[in-house]
């Protein structure tokens, strides 16, 4: 008896939390609303058998339960149940499934008139190409991919030369018109979804999936990578942002073509130097930081992490933050570097400065560190040199001291949760694994160690 009025709790409980519950679907800004449709039906028809099934338990422990004068009787073949259940079963199967199809008739169905929007997948950021003037996308082959030209556009290929390349894990589109959104995976298996747009696909290496929608309102959503893709998968995200069609045209603009990448010249080190004399009064004559005055060592960084900061630095992506003081002193100092080219110039004199290790400095257990460096190590490598394709900087024979300081601003939103630092909220997740300032301390010991 206590059992049938559980089973019966049980269904009356999950009734009443269905139709209760605050969580459910986002509200939807797409064309897709038969998926919702679509799962709708499936509720109901998983929700109907639930009910049915659980209450005819309920009946059944009820009605047959053991006592002195039952007598159980065996019955081996009922074929009309049997029947009954089969029709029953086919008939709920196929109300599920049959939406399902003409929902996913309707999903690999592109219009003619859309546009194109390529998003590429790597452990751990999306990127994103447009076609050019000419509206065909160029080629591409994981043979080209490197840091270079991280797309992998084939430079032989005439119809790539105008592609428009977003290093960027942010992706606009123009609201109310369709959209072809071709989905690449350099690397593993990924996944693009948008949850607000109903539509998700699988990024299989080696192969181009796709999907289409269209964008219904205008607003600011998040994408994610669903599929399991690695040590960092869960920081594996970035936003999509819809928007009139005459600020897409402005913010396309502002990215170059694979041409405009491929012809940006080197930075010039000799009209670097006199520009370095700014910097040299904190970050000393040859980069190597001085602790007193907060300033890090730069030399031997990635030139591409060089430039990357200093940009962040101008465009207040760093150093907006009240509390982080120092930050807010470089920005002002990061002015003086009046366009892309003077950020070039002197990154490239930096470049040629020595290259000569910071001492270890910080008081930390290195064996204790090892084990949650395993997950720095993902992006910065094991060797902590960094890596330019997961824009991951350089770790090893840097000021130690500073590692730890960056580390405790990312935990405390000091740094990484402005909405332009692109790559500082992947950053911000990571370094929340790390509990304590002993644990942050293990490990940036343990990267004074490699070698």
């Amino acid at each position: 008896m206590v059992l049938a009025i559980v089973l019966v709790l049980l269904v009356v409980g999950s009734i009443v939390f269905h139709f209760m519950s605050p969580w459910y679907f986002t509200p939807i800004a797409s064309n897709w609303g038969t998926i919702d449709d679509t799962v709708t039906i499936t509720f109901w028809v998983t929700g109907i058998v639930f009910v049915a099934v659980n209450l005819f338990m309920a009946y059944c422990v009820m009605r047959y339960r053991h006592g002195k004068a039952s007598r159980a009787h065996y019955e081996p073949e009922n074929k009309k149940l049997e029947g009954a259940l089969v029709l029953l079963t086919t008939v709920g199967i196929a109300a599920m499934l049959t939406p399902g199809l003409f929902a996913w008739a309707k999903f690999i169905a592109v219009p003619k008139d859309a546009a194109v929007v390529e998003v590429v997948a790597r452990q751990w950021y999306f990127n994103y190409r447009f076609p050019g003037e000419d509206g065909v996308l160029g080629t591409v082959d994981a043979r080209y991919v490197s840091d270079e030209n991280p797309f992998g556009v084939n430079p032989d290929d005439p119809k790539g030369q105008d592609d428009i390349l977003v290093s960027s894990p942010q992706l606009h589109l123009p609201v109310g018109k369709p959209v072809k959104v071709e989905l690449r995976s350099i690397d593993v298996l990924h996944d693009f979804t948008v949850p607000q747009f109903r539509s998700k696909m699988n990024m299989v290496p080696g192969l181009v999936t796709y999907f289409w929608l269209t964008p219904t309102r205008i607003g600011t959503f998040d994408a994610f990578c669903e599929q399991l893709c690695g040590i960092a998968h869960f920081a594996m995200r970035g936003k999509v942002i819809v928007e009139d069609e005459r600020a897409f045209q402005a913010w396309l603009r502002s990215y170059p073509t694979f041409a405009q990448s491929r012809a940006q010249a080197p930075g010039d080190a000799a009209a670097g130097k006199p520009l370095y004399a700014v910097c040299t009064a904190c970050h000393g004559l040859q980069a190597e930081g001085n602790p007193a005055l907060h300033a890090p060592k730069l030399s031997g960084q990635g030139d591409w992490y060089l430039r990357r900061q200093l940009k962040n630095f101008k465009n207040g992506a760093r150093g907006k933050d009240v509390k982080d003081v120092f930050g807010q002193m470089m920005a002002p100092l990061a002015a003086t570097l009046v366009d892309d080219a003077a950020i070039a110039n002197v990154v490239a004199y930096i470049k040629t400065l020595a290259d000569i290790p910071s001492p270890a400095t910080v008081n930390g257990n290195a064996k204790n560190g090892q084990y949650p460096y395993v997950t720095c190590a993902a992006c910065h490598g094991a060797n902590g040199r960094g890596v330019q394709a997961m824009n991951a900087p350089r770790l090893k024979d840097m000021s130690d001291w500073y590692l730890v300081t960056q580390l405790k601003d990312f935990k405390n939103g000091i740094r990484g949760a402005h909405p332009a630092d692109m790559y500082g909220p992947q950053m911000a997740a990571m370094a929340a694994i790390l509990v304590d300032d002993r644990e942050t301390n293990d490990v940036v010991a343990y990267i004074d160690t490699l070698r």
